[in-house]
């Protein structure tokens, strides 16, 4: 019989859908799969990569590490019964958080679920506000934004940023806690700028971040329950000639690239971590990729322009090792050393995929498969 420690090395090793098969095995396998700590252990072993896709019937993922993709973790969310069917809106830590597509005379829901353990949460209604039930809620809600970080906490919460119904400019943020199946109101209500992007927030310093193209970005501290501001953007082109974002948090950093007019060439800026300034980080320039991949080159529709170039920036991945800037064009994913200046071809679809998942026309969240419960 083998060792215990032994035992436990090998189960840490394998993917989620042999864990739970294992689970049967014995009652000691099912205490150790379940414990915390085996969880804990397991996480700091799974490498992340990136689920692409348009919609939840078609879900593509990526290997960050470049290895054979050919046994997909999962390629759909129909564990999950909605007629109307849902989308992603965010991905933390092995949890999504989704919403059900709108259909004429349904009430949008709203889910946590773990596709790798196909198990899933229906967040309930705030039963505060009566429009949120009544299927008005497409103009009163925002964004919400999942936070999880099992590392602090197994239990996950949900920040929802909602229009007040006494003023057109004044928001309000609520929380859902999976600790106590409920949700309650969070600090006061604020004003934020028209334009402001509610609705993709990033999770960097125990806070959610928004940013406007023209006001004040704001930020939302989730343990004080405080409203700060940002920064303005870095750029000074004007808004109208912005073609790509990328805004994330990579390796503790807060980043952000903006992509204006037909170009190859652009700069990453990270956050000061006492929200002093924006400042650069790295300078890219993809020509390499460009002279390998000349699909890339397309006509341009900015008319002081002769070309343009077709690739998508999925999101920068930063470590002590390297910072990886991983893009999609046309038919192939490439990951890009920042640090290095060099490329590798992480992988490529079909016809058929590439049809539905035309650059820019798709989102790609981080994933690592999990244990954690919803």
């Amino acid at each position: 019989m083998l060792p215990q420690d032994l035992i436990t090395e090998i189960l840490l090793r394998l993917p989620v859908k042999s864990l739970l098969r294992f689970k049967c095995v014995s009652k000691q396998w099912l205490s150790l799969i379940s414990s915390p700590q085996f969880r804990h252990h397991r996480r700091s072993l799974t490498s992340s990569g990136l689920i692409l896709c348009r919609t939840t019937d078609l879900i593509h993922h990526i290997s960050l590490l470049g290895s054979n993709n050919s046994d997909q973790p999962f390629t759909s969310l129909s564990f999950v019964p909605d007629s109307a069917g849902i989308k992603i809106l965010q991905s933390s830590h092995g949890l999504l958080l989704c919403r059900s597509l709108y259909k004429l005379g349904k009430t949008c829901s709203y889910y946590i679920c773990n596709p790798s353990t196909k198990k899933f949460s229906v967040l309930p209604y705030y039963s505060a506000e009566p429009d949120y039930v009544s299927g008005s809620e497409s103009r009163t809600i925002s964004g919400v934004y999942l936070v999880f970080n099992p590392t602090k906490s197994p239990h996950y919460q949900v920040a929802c940023v909602r229009m007040c119904s006494s003023s057109f400019n004044s928001y309000q943020v609520e929380i859902y806690s999976s600790a106590t199946r409920a949700w309650r109101l969070s600090g006061s209500p604020f004003a934020a700028p028209f334009d402001i992007v509610f609705d993709n927030g990033v999770l960097w310093n125990a806070a959610i971040h928004w940013i406007s193209p023209t006001g004040a970005s704001l930020c939302f501290d989730i343990d004080q329950e405080r409203l700060g501001t940002m920064p303005g953007l870095p750029s000074n082109e004007k808004w109208s000639r912005r073609r790509l974002r990328c805004f994330g948090e990579s390796g503790g950093h807060l980043h952000l690239t903006e992509i204006y007019g037909c170009t190859s060439q652009f700069q990453v800026f990270e956050m000061e971590r006492d929200y002093s300034s924006w400042v650069p980080k790295y300078n890219v320039d993809l020509a390499p990729v460009v002279d390998a991949f000349p699909e890339m080159v397309r006509n341009c529709i900015f008319r002081n322009d002769s070309v343009s170039y077709a690739f998508s920036l999925l999101c920068l991945q930063e470590d002590e090792d390297d910072s990886l800037l991983l893009l999609h064009i046309p038919g192939k994913f490439v990951s890009y050393s920042l640090r290095n200046r060099t490329f590798k071809l992480l992988g490529s679809i079909s016809k058929e995929s590439n049809t539905a998942l035309q650059v820019g026309c798709f989102h790609a969240y981080q994933f690592m498969e999990s244990l954690a419960g919803v």
